[in-house]
């Protein structure tokens, strides 16, 4: 079993090791791994992601660490970029990135702080944790999270970090533990619990890497919040990435300021206005196109001879789309009891739309899987009106053609 040297001390970037065994890629694009006595690198697991770094030899090259796992039996597995594996017996010097670590201690740190503001607040566990490379979230057990639980839960756990509280680890056994009232205890048959102790604020059985005291998180910023299946998901970013996430909230409203000319804290009155002109352009157009459709609806029954007491309307527009057509189809079918409307538009993806005026014999649905069918498209309907959508049209106009000289016989 590798010796978690990560446990007593978060900070340690160095260190020297033995290798207990080297095991070769299994396959084509997977890597090797390397199992040491002792190991700082942290592996994934409660919701932290693992540490990477390197590995030094004396006189050898030096070996990329990209991914860290712990197997059941307690050996961590260091996996390399390099096929080329130390010797069993050899030593290493393991070199952590000590930025990554640094920033996962940061985030780890401020989860604790912020599910024990929670819990004291509002007496809302956290379910679960994750970490990801830009953010991360918490799982509250809850029905409801108003945004004033969000801003108190937010401010606490901040106040808690400027106090600069210590942040102390300890060992204990399953039976102290019991005792202790802590926070979480984790479902584990270990006979030693490692718990991290936030002076006065929380205590928690955890195996991750942690700060020396909660002034070193730097603040904790609360993003988002999400109603999720087992309850609501807050998410957040610590210390540096909270500074950058929030250079990057500021340049990202500067710009949308700029454009509309006016102050940052302006710019969701500026988008509530702009999105209220949009719907009524939206609106003043909808209805400009639907008396375009009637004008030019009236216009083409006019020109349109009768043929066995019906008007076969044939036409394919080739600066219109479907929405367009449906309507126009729409139109000619109301004006007019004895209509059949066979129209296509080309702008975009190629439309149809087939539609009679009701009373009439034929089945649009029917005759519109008929053309798709012969066309390479999709589509469906009523009797009486039905769309589809076409991949070709080479020989559209014509088969649109034979299919209205089929329904004047």
């Amino acid at each position: 079993m590798t010796d978690h040297l990560y446990y007593n001390d978060s900070f340690l970037y160095e260190f020297d090791a033995v290798v207990l065994d080297a095991i070769p890629a299994p396959a084509a694009g997977s890597r090797p791994a390397v199992i040491l006595d002792r190991s700082a690198f942290y592996p994934t697991s409660g919701g932290q992601v693992f540490d990477t770094g390197w590995f030094a030899a004396n006189g050898g090259e030096k070996l990329r660490v990209v991914e860290v796992i712990e197997r059941d039996d307690g050996n961590i597995l260091h996996f390399i970029e390099s096929p080329n594996l130390p010797q069993k017996g050899s030593r290493l010097r393991g070199l952590i990135d000590s930025g990554r670590r640094r920033d996962h201690m940061q985030q780890h740190s401020g989860q604790h702080v912020l599910s024990a503001a929670f819990l004291r607040l509002f007496e809302m566990p956290t379910l679960s944790f994750h970490m990801s490379a830009d953010y991360c979230s918490i799982d509250l057990d809850t029905k409801n999270l108003a945004s004033h639980q969000v801003a108190a839960g937010e401010s606490l756990a901040n106040d808690v970090i400027a106090e600069d509280r210590p942040v102390k680890v300890r060992f204990v056994s399953q039976e102290e533990a019991r005792g202790l009232g802590l926070r979480k205890v984790p479902p584990t048959e270990r006979d030693q619990l490692r718990l991290i102790d936030i002076e006065d604020f929380d205590l928690t059985a955890c195996g991750g890497t942690h700060v020396r005291a909660t002034g070193q998180i730097g603040c904790i910023l609360l993003r988002k919040t999400e109603k999720v299946r087992q309850g609501w998901r807050v998410e957040f970013v610590c210390g540096r990435r909270a500074v950058s996430t929030a250079r990057r909230d500021y340049t990202a409203l500067t710009e949308a300021a700029a454009l509309f000319s006016a102050q940052i804290w302006d710019v969701p009155q500026q988008i509530r206005k702009l999105q209220e002109e949009s719907r009524a352009s939206k609106k003043a157009g909808e209805k400009l196109l639907e008396e375009l459709a009637e004008l030019q609806a009236t216009q083409i029954l006019a020109e349109t001879a009768e043929s066995n007491g019906r008007k076969i309307v044939v036409q394919t527009f080739h600066d219109r789309d479907i929405a367009f057509i449906k309507l126009l189809a729409q139109r000619l079918t109301r004006q007019s009891p004895a209509v059949i409307a066979l129209l296509a538009a080309t702008s975009g993806q190629t439309g149809l739309v087939f539609a009679q005026s009701l009373g009439q014999p034929f089945d649009m649905g029917a005759l519109m899987k008929e053309i798709v069918g012969r066309f390479g498209g999709r589509g469906g309907g009523t009797k009486d009106m039905a769309q589809g959508g076409l991949s070709e049209i080479a020989g559209l106009e014509a088969a649109l053609g034979d299919l209205s000289e089929r329904l004047r016989t």
